[in-house]
C-alpha cells in the first residue's frame, strides 16, 4: 500500500525542507461546517507563515494521503462519510475505500511513514475519567510510544483525567517538554494544575533534543506544550463550571468510550456560546505556528 504525498510536501521531504504535518479530525469532527473548511486552510497558511510546509492528514477514497488538494480537503470537510480513524482503523477503512479523518495517533503513524518529524494539533488524547472502571484510554498514548514524531500540541483536553494520563506517558517512556512553561497546560486552560519535569524556551532546543533522541534511538515520540495564550484562554470559574455539569450531563445521557469526548466538546461549545470553539482555534492555530519554527530548527 502507497501513501499518496502531494507534490508540494514530496518536493519539501526530498529537498530537505521543513514540513509540518496536520490531523484532519478537527475538519471533519471537530469544528462546525462551513466554519471547518475556512480554518483548516488557515491552519495551513500558520505553517506557511513560519516557513515550513503544511501536509493535512487524512483518507480518501481509500489512500492514505499526505498533503491535501482543495478536492481532497473540501471532501473531509463536507462529505457525510468522512469517519473518524484511528490507527487500528486504518488497514479496513484502505481495504473498504472509505473516507477518514486521521486522529492523532493515524496522523502521527502515517507522518512518520511519510519521514514527517513534527506534527501539530490542538489537544492530546489521554486517559479518560474513570478508567480505573472502564480501561477507557486513547490510543494516541500507546501510538506516540512507539513513533517518533514530535507533537505540538495544548497538553491533553481539560476533559480528561491529566494526572493519570501523565502518569501513563511517564510508564510510556514519552518525554513531555513544557514550550516556555513549568507547567502542564489543560486545552482551554494554560494551566491544568500539574507541573512538566523539562521546560523548553525556544525551537532550537526542542531540535536539539529530536536530534539526541534519534541519535540515542529512542523510538517514542516527543509531547511539545503549547500552553494557549493569555488573552485566549477560557475563564477558569466559567471551565469548571461548565465541565462539572457536562460530567453530569454525560452520566446521566449514559454516554460511554469514545462518544465522551465528542459529547462533552459539544456541550462546552453550547454552555460557552461558542466560546471554546474560539480557544480551540486560537491554540490549534497557535500550535501550528510553533510546530513550523520547530520544523525549520530541525532542518537546519
Amino acid at each position: 500500500m502507497h501513501l499518496q504525498i502531494h507534490p508540494e510536501v514530496a518536493d519539501a521531504l526530498e529537498s530537505g525542507r521543513p514540513v509540518v504535518a496536520l490531523e484532519s479530525t478537527i475538519i471533519s469532527h471537530g469544528l462546525p461546517r462551513p466554519d471547518n473548511l475556512r480554518v483548516a486552510r488557515e491552519i495551513e497558511d500558520s505553517v506557511r507563515s513560519g516557513g515550513a510546509v503544511p501536509a493535512t492528514i487524512a483518507v480518501v477514497d481509500g489512500i492514505p494521503r499526505i498533503g491535501l488538494d482543495d478536492d481532497a480537503l473540501r471532501t473531509v470537510a463536507e462529505d457525510d462519510s468522512v469517519v473518524k480513524v484511528s490507527v487500528r482503523d486504518l488497514g479496513t477503512l484502505v481495504a473498504k475505500r472509505g473516507n477518514g479523518a486521521t486522529t492523532v495517533a493515524a496522523t502521527s503513524h502515517l507522518a512518520h511513514l511519510a519521514g514527517i518529524l513534527v506534527f501539530a494539533t490542538g489537544g492530546l488524547g489521554g486517559v479518560h475519567r474513570g478508567a480505573r472502571d472502564t480501561w477507557d484510554e486513547s490510543a494516541d498514548l500507546t501510538t506516540l510510544s512507539t513513533t517518533p514524531v514530535t507533537v505540538v500540541c495544548a497538553g491533553v483536553k481539560s476533559i480528561l483525567d491529566v494526572a493519570a494520563t501523565l502518569e501513563r506517558l511517564e510508564t510510556l517512556n514519552v518525554p513531555v517538554l513544557g514550550y516556555r512553561t513549568d507547567r502542564f497546560p489543560g486545552f482551554y486552560l494554560a494551566d491544568s494544575g500539574f507541573a512538566v519535569d523539562w521546560r523548553v524556551d525556544d525551537p532550537a532546543e526542542v531540535a536539539a533534543v529530536m536530534h539526541a533522541r534519534s541519535a540515542l534511538e529512542c523510538d517514542a515520540g516527543v509531547i511539545v506544550c503549547n500552553p494557549v495564550a493569555p488573552e485566549d484562554e477560557l475563564d477558569r470559574t466559567l471551565h469548571d463550571s461548565v465541565l462539572v455539569a457536562g460530567l453530569a450531563a454525560a452520566d446521566q445521557a449514559g454516554v460511554r468510550g469514545k462518544d465522551v469526548t465528542p459529547f462533552l466538546l459539544e456541550f462546552f461549545h453550547t454552555a460557552t456560546k461558542g466560546r471554546s470553539l474560539e480557544v480551540n482555534v486560537a491554540l490549534v492555530r497557535s500550535n501550528a505556528v510553533l510546530a513550523a519554527a520547530i520544523a525549520v530548527a530541525a532542518a537546519a
